[in-house]
């Protein structure tokens, strides 16, 4: 309807930054093969550290940029539902963006790290109990392999 669906996104990404966060084989550059397996080049590959610091900035910032297109602030936000990664990143992004963790969609401690997928979990979850309703202004973000981000703003319609 009118003034619901999404309202403000932010992306980007960052080749430089790709060793931090990858996972060697599997794709064009280095199609499976009974060697890439053997050399076990299917697992994810991570500089923890470093993708800690880069998630907490991007993950602020997107925010801020996609409530930036949507004319937005971050008091308008009525829920954070961030990539689910650990609770350490989640707290530190939603403190960037200036929400209280009460405010801010969590269930890593049920899940753990469910990759792509945690965003859309978190979001059913909440919406299933009531916790998002019709009118509410929701922020989304995560960042991924790459390095990538992405951020969104929604106004609930359901």
């Amino acid at each position: 309807p009118e003034g619901f669906g999404v309202l403000g996104v932010h992306l980007g990404a960052e080749g430089a930054g790709g060793d931090l966060l990858k996972m060697p084989a599997g794709g064009s550059r280095l199609p499976a093969s009974a060697d890439t397996v053997a050399q076990r080049l299917h697992y994810t590959r991570m500089d923890g550290n470093e993708v800690f610091k880069f998630a907490v900035k991007v993950m602020g910032e997107a925010v801020k940029q996609a409530l930036e297109m949507a004319n937005l602030t971050s008091d308008d936000i009525t829920y954070l539902v961030p990539h689910q990664a650990n609770i350490r990143i989640i707290q530190s992004a939603a403190k960037r963006v200036g929400m209280p963790m009460d405010k801010v969609v969590v269930n890593v401690d049920k899940y753990g790290n469910t990759s792509a997928a945690s965003i859309p979990i978190a979001l059913d979850e909440a919406v299933k109990t009531g916790k998002i309703k019709k009118g509410d202004t929701i922020a989304m973000v995560g960042f991924g392999g790459g390095l990538t981000w992405a951020a969104s703003i929604v106004k609930w319609s359901k």
